[in-house]
This record gives C-alpha cells, structure tokens and sequence, in this order.
C-alpha cells in the first residue's frame, strides 16, 4: 500500500505545472460595501459571525454569537423551581464557558 501512494504522489507531482503555485495575495484587500453572516458549527452549538464592511480596508462593524451565549438562554427555564445553590449544578450541565458570554 505505501508503495502505491508513492506511486499516485509521484504521478501527480509530475503533472504539476511547473512555476508558482501560489498567486500573489495583497497585503490589503478592500471589500466592497456589504454585510456577511458567517456561521459554522461548533462542539458546543453554532457560532456566527456578522460583518459589515464600508468599502474600507478595515470593517465597520464585527459581531460575534458564541455558542454559549446562545446557550445560556435556556437556564431561566431550566432552573425554574429550584433552590439557588442548584444553578452552579445547571451551569456545569449545559457546559457554559462563561469567558465567551462576556459582552
């Protein structure tokens, strides 16, 4: 089997063009004006990224929705009825990361 993937490696570097592979990136880009909403799924749930850009080289605006923040919503539901020595209990068992709830 290794003698076969050095084989395809082999094959494939050779049908390489030769030259530069990579294209020259400015050290600046400015993006036209717009809004962008990233998102992408995380362990602890989906974190987002709102961006606006005013045609600048730097943004206009940059929100950030962690995962935990989002999360943190559902403790007045989960913790309705209990005693309040109970809520440390509920925060280790929705595994919030209270570094990212921080605004």
């Amino acid at each position: 089997e290794m003698e076969q993937s050095l084989n395809i490696i082999e094959q494939a570097a050779d049908k390489l063009p030769a030259g530069d592979v990579q294209s020259a990136i400015p050290k600046r880009i400015r993006p036209d004006a717009a809004d962008l909403y990233v998102r992408t799924e995380t362990p602890k749930g989906e974190l987002g990224y709102y961006i606006m850009s005013d045609g600048t080289t730097s943004p206009f605006r940059v929100k950030v929705k962690s995962p935990c923040f989002v999360n943190l919503s559902v403790l007045p539901a989960v913790c309705r009825g209990s005693m309040i020595a109970d809520v440390v209990a509920v925060l280790g068992s929705i595994d919030i990361v209270l570094g990212e709830i921080d605004r």
